[in-house]
């Protein structure tokens, strides 16, 4: 039986968790766990969306993590050197950098699918090597936000998907800081590099960091804090 890859798992749930739905005291329960995922109230609007195609998007040949520090991948460290998937910074990742345009890497073949959200958001689905490992956001047709659910990729620092929050504190020391929703459901742990940000938000179903995100403060860390205005 094939199995359905985290980064498509995250994706499902980065946009099936902005469309509002009833939640009981449970739900709620886990939603107020520290480090718990935030649920957006935006709402998608599935226009232009296209099926990745076999072979590319959606494709993560990588065991999921299960403890810090720990992961496996065909061919070890040197096959995913090789590949140059190991990082990514607020710079962003591959040739998906931040700022840059969602026509020209389209144009490139580098768009495998898009979702269109409101406030002038589409996100994306990737091909070639970075297919399946990242999750792009484009904000009126320039990206900004790069975000993954594996590991590695991991931040500069070495931080990554699977780690505890506090292994991130003694990664990052004063550096980082745990930030909380304006709401008050959910926790992340943030990290500044000027205008631009490293977050790192939870998992819905066990501790730890979950989802692993880059891009300018004024995209992943609003989005984050206040949700979208639609």
């Amino acid at each position: 039986m094939n199995r359905l890859p985290r980064t498509v798992l995250a994706g499902a749930l980065v946009l099936g968790a902005v469309v509002p739905t009833a939640a009981g005291p449970a739900a709620a329960a886990v939603d107020a766990r520290p480090g718990a995922a935030t649920a957006s109230r935006c709402v998608v609007a599935p226009v232009g969306v296209t099926a990745p195609r076999p072979g590319t998007a959606g494709v993560d040949l990588r065991t999921p993590v299960a403890t810090a520090g720990r992961t496996a991948s065909p061919g070890g460290a040197a096959a995913r050197a090789a590949t140059g998937t190991e990082v990514l910074s607020v710079r962003g990742a591959g040739p998906f950098r931040i700022g840059a345009r969602l026509s020209r890497l389209s144009a490139a073949g580098l768009i495998d699918w898009t979702v269109v959200e409101c406030d002038g958001v589409v996100r994306a689905g990737v091909t070639g090597e970075w297919a399946g490992v990242v999750l792009l956001a484009f904000r009126h047709g320039r990206l900004v936000e790069v975000g993954t659910a594996t590991a590695p990729p991991r931040s500069p620092a070495g931080a990554g998907v699977g780690m505890s929050f506090a292994d991130l504190e003694a990664i990052y020391g004063r550096r980082g800081s745990m930030i909380r929703n304006d709401a008050g459901t959910a926790s992340a742990y943030l990290v500044r590099f000027g205008t631009r940000v490293e977050l790192f938000t939870g998992h819905p179903i066990r501790p730890g960091v979950g989802y692993f995100q880059v891009g300018p403060a004024d995209f992943v860390e609003r989005r984050f804090r206040q949700g979208c205005s639609c």
